[in-house]
């Protein structure tokens, strides 16, 4: 062996090596973002889940009301025969634990959000339904709330701009 070939094979292995690193690293950051991704698109499901169980529970039964609690939409202690609005309650997709409730007027639940503070990836391009969440700054933002279109009487006109 000559003087001067002595670390060649060393050499290309420390690049191989650090080619490997190099790409796994790139791989773990796109894994998170899918992840972090996912979690977000599972968000938008489950909170308009729970929004379109209170408009339900709101809607049926004798008197308009909002639920006292996220256990009423599982078993609605208003009918006499069980009636399910959720099949089980979901906690919040993005910190794993219990969703910050937003309270009614009358004490009832409006509405959910989560109590993340973390920048969501989508900030625009939302459905109809999720317009409001249009260019807001993180999670907790997004608030999954039903409120019914205001009663107009019949004859009454519009309000004056």
């Amino acid at each position: 062996m000559r003087a001067g070939e002595s670390g060649f094979t060393y050499l290309g292995l420390l690049t191989v090596v650090a080619v490997a690193g190099v790409a796994l690293a790139a791989t773990g950051v796109l894994w998170q973002t899918e992840a972090k991704r996912e979690k977000e698109r599972e968000l938008l499901f489950v909170g308009n889940q729970y929004r379109r169980a209170i408009q339900r529970y709101y809607l049926t039964g004798p008197q308009r009301q909002y639920p006292r609690s996220l256990e009423d939409l599982l078993k609605d202690p208003r009918q006499p025969a069980t009636v399910r609005y959720l099949r089980k309650l979901y906690a919040d997709p993005i910190t794993g634990n219990d969703w910050v409730l937003v309270k009614a007027p009358d004490g009832g639940i409006l509405g959910v959000h989560s109590a993340s503070e973390e920048k969501p990836f989508k900030t625009g391009n939302f459905k109809l339904r999720d317009r409001s969440f249009d260019g807001v700054e993180k999670y907790s933002d997004w608030k999954f709330i039903f409120q019914p279109a205001p009663v107009t009487k019949p004859g009454a006109k519009p309000a004056a701009k």
